[in-house]
């Protein structure tokens, strides 16, 4: 039971800002007190500008919505519009480091935000093109925020999916995890349907929308989704070990490779090895590795080396000529 007043109070707005109505009961449970509080610390909230919409009802329910103006959040219009553009254009490329966490961010902030600056949101974003590093496919963000939304207020969540081959499907879920990997998202959910686990590339979602049916969570078989995801892009797809040494520090090298590509391990204070496995393409993982800007050598497998052997020449071969021509022209 939280007996500290603005501690619960933060507690409750934080609850009513995710996408969902809360029924009196639940929100009672979940603070750990009675219902007459509940409902005292909603009037509270309403009094500090917080637009708080009711439910008539046996249990009666509660829900935060769009006010005529910006509750304070100690943000201003300008502020509002920023974040929300930026967790877009982040979102909707699963950058590296722009996870699940940041989407919930979005569907929050977006839920609050007057009709005005959504308005000024969607006009920035169409009228901007960003110049992203990754890639992955580009993802409408508010296809993230529904399915956060889903995840979040524990909704049966109904698409169409695209799958690899191209079949469309329609498909009922209970959504349990947005996964990024760094280039593409995935949703972790049960498949109605099929009466199992699945994954689901999100590019490949089409109108998604929440039914409204609430469902219990489902134990996942592997405990995280993040792990969950793994399994079953390993169980999909062929990979390789590879190991490749590079002639620099280890956080050097850590900090210009993605995470899942695997941690490097220090050989000594000038040096690193990383030991991995990858089910991208050897010419992908090629081109990555070069990224790294330092000197390295790939150890194994043969197919990788033989890779790096072919970029090599090709690049050395371009430069010699580039530099033959500019001889010519002097």
């Amino acid at each position: 039971m939280t007996t500290d007043t603005p501690a619960r109070l933060l507690q409750l707005l934080s609850l009513l800002q995710t996408p969902r109505e809360w029924p009196g009961g639940e929100l009672s449970e979940r603070l750990g007190v009675s219902r007459r509080t509940v409902r005292r610390d909603i009037d509270r909230l309403r009094e500090l500008g917080y637009p708080v919409q009711a439910t008539k009802g046996a249990d009666g329910g509660y829900r935060l919505v769009a006010g005529k103006a910006m509750p304070p959040l100690v943000l201003d219009d300008e502020e509002a519009v920023a974040i929300a553009v930026g967790l877009r254009a982040g979102a909707g490329h699963a950058l590296e480091g722009v996870d699940e966490a940041s989407v919930r961010a979005l569907a929050k902030l977006e839920q609050v935000l007057p009709s005005r600056l959504r308005h000024r949101v969607s006009t920035l974003q169409a009228a901007t093109t960003p110049l992203t590093s990754g890639d992955g496919a580009s993802i409408a963000p508010e296809t993230l925020t529904v399915m956060a939304a889903a995840v979040a207020g524990r909704e049966r969540l109904r698409f169409a999916y695209r799958s690899k081959d191209g079949t469309p499907s329609q498909r009922l879920a209970e959504p349990y995890r947005l996964v990024s990997t760094g280039r593409r998202w995935y949703l972790v959910a049960y498949d109605l349907d099929r009466a199992d686990w699945r994954t689901f590339r999100v590019d490949r979602v089409a109108e998604p929308f929440a039914t409204g049916a609430r469902f219990a969570p489902r134990e996942l078989p592997t405990g995280s989704a993040a792990e969950f995801l793994r399994q079953s892009m390993h169980r999909r797809q062929e990979t390789y070990d590879f190991e490749v040494v590079f002639a620099a520090p280890t956080e050097f090298v850590a900090a210009r490779l993605p995470a899942w590509l695997g941690a490097p391990e220090p050989i000594d204070e000038h040096s690193c090895r990383l030991r991995s496995s990858s089910s991208d393409s050897v010419e992908w993982l090629t081109v990555r590795i070069t990224m790294v800007d330092c000197e390295f050598t790939v150890r194994r497998p043969p197919e990788l080396v033989d890779c790096v052997r072919k970029l090599g020449g090709r690049l050395a071969r371009a430069a010699g000529g580039s530099q033959e021509s500019s001889a010519g022209q002097g």
